[in-house]
């Protein structure tokens, strides 16, 4: 893939130009698997690569592939403060058996002291305070961890299946000023499953409850026969919580 791409590799910082088109590089890494894709990222853009992750029901296929490569890649963890226990015990648990160099990116803001201020956001029925949680503990928490790594492109692990958004995206795109690349883009949840058993990881604990999709505890369940995926998410009232998106929420999106 390396020769494909070699127009459009930076070694320095990406190309911000609001005229460059992604496009060719979209079609090459389409042409490869999540393994070359993530290989792609790491050549290109050096220490300035990055994955995030969740530590979620989906969470081990990438943090496995990316503890296979060449050399350590920074995982950044967004810690709302209000995810189930089982997932704090899972990031210990996954980040102990592959080695993680890890970086956990939480709110200025206590959840204590946010609720203080502001009430429980997430409780009101509301979408505008919906928002407005998910930007204080989520989406500016992951903003000011990259720009403290001097972070140029960040993998993770969104599937086009998953929302009605990641349908329409590329495997690679400009997100608020970064690059955005999506190793598993084409993945099926029997694609998930199936690495996972034949890697032997560990399955986050929430999955034998029902649970396809986890994030705060508040805000998921399991699927129900009514709802499913991410339709279980954030209180039925949307479906991303602004991370994948490529502006700040509330703000012409």
């Amino acid at each position: 893939m390396t020769s494909t791409l070699a127009p459009f590799e930076r070694r320095g910082e990406p190309d911000l130009n609001p005229g460059f088109d992604p496009a060719l590089i979209a079609q090459a890494l389409a042409q490869g698997d999540a393994a070359s894709r993530l290989r792609w990222g790491l050549e290109t853009f050096g220490d300035g690569f990055v994955l995030t992750t969740s530590f979620g029901i989906q969470s081990a296929v990438l943090l496995h592939q990316i503890s296979r490569l060449e050399r350590p890649v920074p995982v950044i963890w967004v810690d709302t403060g209000y995810l189930p226990p089982e997932t704090y015990r899972y990031a210990e648990t996954l980040t102990a058996l592959l080695d993680l160099r890890l970086t956990v990116a939480q709110a200025e803001l206590s959840p204590a002291r946010m609720e203080a201020l502001h009430g429980q956001l997430w409780s009101t029925g509301k979408l505008e305070d919906m928002e407005h949680y998910l930007r204080l503990r989520k989406v500016e928490p992951l903003d000011r961890a990259m720009e403290t790594l001097g972070v140029r492109c960040w993998a993770s692990g969104v599937r086009g299946g998953q929302t009605d958004h990641r349908q329409a995206m590329e495997p690679v795109a400009l997100v608020r000023q970064r690059w955005s690349l999506r190793p598993l883009l084409d993945w099926t949840p029997k694609d998930v499953f199936y690495y996972m058993q034949e890697h032997n990881l560990p399955q986050h604990p929430l999955f034998e409850q029902g649970y396809s999709t986890v994030g705060d505890w508040h805000s998921s369940g399991p699927d129900d026969g009514t709802n499913a995926g991410r339709a279980t998410r954030f209180g039925g009232l949307k479906q991303e919580c602004g991370i994948h998106l490529p502006g700040v929420m509330g703000e012409g999106i």
